[in-house]
Parts: structure tokens; C-alpha cells; sequence
């Protein structure tokens, strides 16, 4: 930790930016003058200095001077076909990075043609049931320049077997693929609910794709601890920082406990959070959690590795606070969500479309948000100083308050017996379910005083704007995306042919050696990858799972 602005300048700037240049050879002000890259007050020590532990101010040393975040767009509709067309697209436009979204069936382990499917394939995101669906997905797509995130928990290490095959099949090798899948099935049993088996098993496969990772594909992002699902479902800035890292350590204790590494994988971790309008709150927000995960990492777990103190983490705007009235106003809501995010510090962003609260986004809403991530980076100027809030006082203050607030929640679910613990006795989701309540009472009370014509807007609740106050006779509409309802059965003719042609002794023998092993402690990913490569279905492998597991049961939260 450098003791002044010149050490820093010294010690970490200079030599950071010496090995990889920044975007411009300077970067100055509309009248000319020279920006410096960071400001530090007097107390700027203090406050710690970017690129240096406990990182408040950014992991890296010379943040979006060096490169901009990862624009990556959330994608994913019908089938393998029409989701490849929306990706080179969003490539075309200028997108950076790929983000995966999956339907249901594939979320909770059903082939397209399995009778729990009916109704669900492709309407929420992609349907994939075979290593055919995952080429076809990735068509022309170089595996090789391109990162994907994959938003799937349930079935990730067997997403995970077919990226990683499909890659292979392009010719390029397992250490060179980059990317994340979410992996992170604690918040599913609190918020989301995509989980097929009990906790126990779950948390055994995603040990074991942290090991898998660490020795095979090194470059992956073997998990993304999520708080998004859980701000969505109606937690508060706090909380969703405290149950997310509670979570954080859960998943890291079970790694410990299977004999792996801290150092080796804490650096493979990654983080997601949600973005809501309360600009400041949620700047703060991102800088105590990243400070708050630092001391984590190196007082609860010793770390040494510096690179395993980092939180790095993706965010997405707030899709619970887009509104189906009014749409366009949801533009200027994900604009201010996304300038908060960057302003955190995130590595890489998702934003929203204006029409999401209508259906699935077209493709002139997803290059709106694309756009906006483009005129943040390229027109605003935020990005050519680092962390330029960080000394506000009133930003310092609500930082240290909400990384106080998350600590106690923390200590809360460690004095339950851990996060599994606190699950099974459903800590988490009473928290959630009365602050929800609590912000919809907000909301309810504004909407009446709104009827009456008497208070002022806000005086007496919360507003949203388009809602409760300000509203209009509206009558126009954007076009609402339709999915094509015959995707399920051209998926399910897909599947029909695949078992039709394919070697089915390697395939089920490929599937037996999964379910014995799932019975012991053998590492599962190498398995999957086999029974994958073997045209091996999703829902087989997870019928086969599930056989040995079994599935768990939601218990009723009171």
C-alpha cells in the first residue's frame, strides 16, 4: 500500500502503464489542459489508491484509461439459430463480449422434447439440449477473441463441457477460451429458484468445476456470485452485498474443505450485482463490496495472491425497475443505472432495453443499450480519470455505512451456521420478502396520495415516475417481440434425428460412467465433457444426476 499520490505514481501507476499503454497517449479537458489520472486529497493515502489492496478505488491501477469495460449484452431467444443471428449483430454494433441467456428447460435440465418442457423452449432465452445446438449457437463466432458469460447455475458444468467441446471443434484449446458461467446456486434457493438438486450435491459439482477450471480451462471465470436475483426479488444495497459475499464465502469454504487451493481459484472468482437509480447508493455500494471482499479474502482466508483479494464483478441495470408504462422513460432510467455502475468500477455491463418490461427486447431497444454503454465510454469523459468520486464525502460516508450494514448481515448468517444453514432456515428470504414489502408499501402509499391530488410527489411514499406520478393517457406501444411458438417442436425434430444417428452404446455408456461417479468422489467435469462430445443430452445427463441426487423440495417461508 503506497503511502502518498507520488508513491502510487511510482510504484504501481507508472509501471502498470509501462506494460500496458493506456487507450490514448494523453488524455485532456474540452480547453486543452492535461487530466491527471487520479486525485488525492490530503487524506488520499487514507483512502487507498487503485490497483492496490483493499482496492475501493478500482483493481487495476490505471482502470478505464487502460481499457473500457466489457459491453456485453444479456441474449438469447428461440433456438441456436436465431440467438447466433442476435449475437453478430450485437458484434457487429460494437459489442465486446457475449452474454448467454437460456430457457427454462435448459436452466432446470429438460431437453426441449421432455414433457415439463412444453410450453417453455425458447420463450426466455435459448434452448440447448445437444453439442449440435452449442456449435450451431457459436456459429462463425471465433471462440478464440471473443469472451462469453453464461447465465446458468443448475446445468453449468455441463455448459460449461459443451462450450469448452465446441471450442475444440474451432481449434482452440481449453487454456485459451475466456469467459464465466454463473455457477451460483445458493441465490437460487433464495430468490430465483433454476435449482434441480439439494445443496449438498450442488455444492460437490460446483467444487468440482473449480478444480476442473483451475487445471483445464484457467482463463474461466469458474463462478459469478450473484446479487442481482436477490436486489431483483427486493433487497435492499446492503443486503444484497452482505448475502452475496456470505454466499461468496460459503462456496469458497467447500472448496477449502475438498482440499483446493485458495490462492489457485480465489482468483478465477467473479461477482454480479444489480443497479438501481439510486445513483450514489449504488456507487458506494460497488466500492464497499470490493473492499469489503479484499479484507475477506486475506483475513478469513489468508490469502496471498493478490489477484484472489480482487472482486471483479459484472453489473446489470435493474430490470425490476424498468416499467411497461411509458417505456422510452426506461432509457433514461438504464442510462443513469449504467453511469452509477461504471462510476463503481465494474469490469464489464449489462443495459437493458426500454421494451424488456413487455417482452423479450427487440433488436432496435439492444442497440439503443448498446449505445448508451458507447456514448458513457467515448463521450461523457468519465472514463479518462479513475474512481472520480472517490474523497466525495458524502460517497466515503455511504460507503462505509453500507459496507458496516453488510458486515452485520454477514455476521448474521455466520452465527446461523453459514449460508447453506441460514438458507435452510429461510434468514435470507424473510430478510428479502420484508424489504420488498416494505418498498411496495412505499410505492402504494405515493400511488394513493397521487388519487387524492393532495401531497406532493414523494412526500409521502415512493415514485415512479410513469406509474404513480407524472402519468399519461397512453396508446402507442413498441412492438413486442413474439416467439415463434413452433420453436419447441423444431427442437424436439432435432432431438428425434440426434438419437437417431448418433452411437447410442458410447452415448449411454458415457451417461453410466456420470451416474457411477456422481455415487463417489471422482471430479464430474471430465465425465460431462465425454458424455457431451458423445451427443449426450442435457436432460440425460441431468436425468442421470438426478437419479443418484434426487431433487430438492422448497421448503415454505413463513
Amino acid at each position: 500500500m503506497s503511502d502518498s499520490l507520488q508513491d502510487w505514481r511510482d510504484g504501481t501507476y507508472d509501471p502498470a502503464v509501462a506494460k500496458r499503454p493506456e487507450r490514448r497517449p494523453e488524455f485532456r479537458r474540452s480547453s486543452g489542459e492535461p487530466l491527471a489520472p487520479l486525485s488525492a486529497g490530503r487524506d488520499g493515502a487514507q483512502l487507498g489508491f487503485p490497483g492496490e489492496y483493499p482496492y475501493a478505488r478500482g483493481i487495476q491501477p490505471s482502470m478505464y484509461r487502460g481499457r473500457f469495460w466489457t459491453m456485453r449484452q444479456y441474449a438469447g431467444q428461440e433456438d441456436a439459430e436465431a440467438s447466433n443471428q442476435r449475437y453478430r449483430f450485437l458484434l457487429d454494433q460494437g459489442q465486446t463480449g457475449l452474454s448467454v441467456a437460456f430457457d427454462l428447460p435448459t436452466q432446470i435440465g429438460y431437453d426441449s422434447d421432455a414433457p415439463e418442457a412444453q410450453g417453455e423452449v425458447g420463450k426466455v432465452g435459448v434452448a440447448i439440449d445437444s453439442i449440435h445446438d452449442m456449435r450451431t449457437l457459436f456459429d462463425q463466432i471465433p471462440l478464440d477473441r471473443v469472451t462469453t458469460s453464461m447465465t446458468i447455475n443448475s446445468t453449468a458444468g455441463t455448459m460449461l463441457a459443451l462450450y469448452a467441446a465446441v471450442a475444440e471443434e474451432q481449434g482452440v484449446s481449453r487454456a485459451a477460451i475466456g469467459g464465466t458461467i454463473q455457477n451460483d446456486i445458493l441465490k437460487e434457493y433464495v430468490a430465483r429458484g433454476t435449482f434441480i438438486y439439494p445443496p449438498a450435491p450442488s455444492m460437490r459439482l460446483i467444487t468440482d468445476i473449480f478444480d476442473y477450471c483451475t487445471r483445464e480451462i484457467p482463463r474461466w471465470n469458474s463462478i459469478s456470485v450473484s446479487g442481482y436475483h436477490m436486489r431483483e426479488a427486493g433487497c435492499t444495497a446492503a443486503q444484497e452485498i452482505g448475502f452475496t459475499l456470505a454466499h461468496a464465502i460459503a462456496y469458497v469454504e467447500a472448496a477449502l474443505a475438498a482440499g483446493l487451493d485458495f490462492d489457485a481459484f480465489g482468483g478465477r472468482l467473479s461477482f454480479f450485482f444489480a443497479c438501481h437509480s439510486n445513483f450514489l447508493e449504488e456507487i458506494a455500494k460497488f466500492r464497499a463490496a470490493r473492499r469489503l471482499w479484499a479484507r475477506i479474502a486475506k483475513e478469513r482466508f489468508h490469502a496471498t495472491n493478490e489477484r484472489a483479494m480482487m472482486l471483479r464483478f459484472h453489473t446489470q441495470t435493474g430490470g425490476v425497475t424498468l416499467t411497461a408504462q411509458q417505456p422510452d422513460n426506461n432509457i433514461v432510467r438504464t442510462a443513469l443505472q449504467a453511469l452509477a455502475a461504471v462510476l463503481g468500477g465494474t469490469q464489464s455491463l449489462h443495459t437493458n432495453s426500454l421494451d424488456e418490461a413487455l417482452g423479450l427486447p427487440s433488436e432496435h431497444a439492444v442497440e439503443v443499450a448498446l449505445r448508451t454503454q458507447q456514448i458513457i465510454a467515448h463521450e461523457s469523459g468519465v472514463a479518462d480519470v479513475i474512481d472520480p468520486l472517490g474523497g466525495s464525502y458524502y460517497v466515503e460516508q455511504l460507503t462505509d455505512e453500507i459496507e458496516a450494514e453488510a458486515i452485520r448481515y454477514i455476521e448474521q448468517i455466520d452465527q446461523l451456521g453459514g449460508a447453506v444453514a441460514s438458507i435452510e432456515q429461510g434468514y435470507q428470504q424473510r430478510e428479502i420478502m420484508e424489504a420488498a414489502y416494505g418498498r411496495q408499501v412505499d410505492l402504494e402509499r405515493e400511488t394513493a396520495a397521487a388519487r387524492q391530488n393532495g401531497a406532493a410527489p414523494g412526500a409521502t411514499g415512493a415514485v415512479t415516475v410513469g406509474v404513480n406520478r407524472f402519468t399519461t393517457d397512453e396508446t402507442a406501444h413498441p412492438e413486442v417481440v413474439r416467439v415463434d411458438p413452433s420453436v419447441g417442436q423444431r427442437q424436439s425434430r432435432k432431438l428425434e434425428q440426434l438419437r437417431a444417428r448418433r452411437d447410442s452404446a458410447a452415448a449411454g455408456a458415457s451417461l453410466d460412467r456420470v451416474q457411477q461417479a456422481a455415487s463417489g468422489e471422482e471430479n464430474l467435469m471430465p465425465l460431462i465433457m465425454d458424455a457431451v462430445k458423445a451427443e449426450a443430452t442435457l436432460g440425460e445427463i441431468a436425468n442421470g444426476l438426478r437419479a443418484v441426487w434426487g431433487e430438492h423440495r422448497e421448503a415454505v417461508i413463513i
